[in-house]
């Protein structure tokens, strides 16, 4: 199985981005890892995502000062080990065939 990076830009997201992580842990396509770019968010979404990121292996978390979503996603793709690179905005979930081939 090759790997799949999943990108995911955090600002000011706390009341979505526990259900966008869950989504992307329930996936069936299990080599995967995600990728948190916290982008100097002012509400504690860094915080949460610094928690989730502390339970689970496959979960990375970069915290950087506001650059914006493109920064973000940059520095996302820099952390990667992917062969592949899905980019998933915090506030959207994935079904759990989604990286199914």
């Amino acid at each position: 199985m090759d790997l799949i990076s999943i990108i995911v830009p955090v600002y000011n997201v706390r009341l979505y981005i526990e259900e966008c992580v869950d989504s992307l842990l329930a996936q069936d396509y299990k080599d995967c890892e995600i990728i948190l770019v916290d982008d100097g968010s002012p509400d504690n979404s860094g915080e949460l995502c610094r928690n989730i990121a502390s339970k689970y292996s496959n979960i990375v978390y970069f915290e950087q000062e506001n650059s914006g979503v493109s920064a973000a996603r940059n520095k996302g793709m820099e952390l990667s080990d992917g062969k592949y690179i899905i980019f998933l905005d915090a506030d959207d979930e994935l079904s759990t065939n989604a990286l199914a081939s």
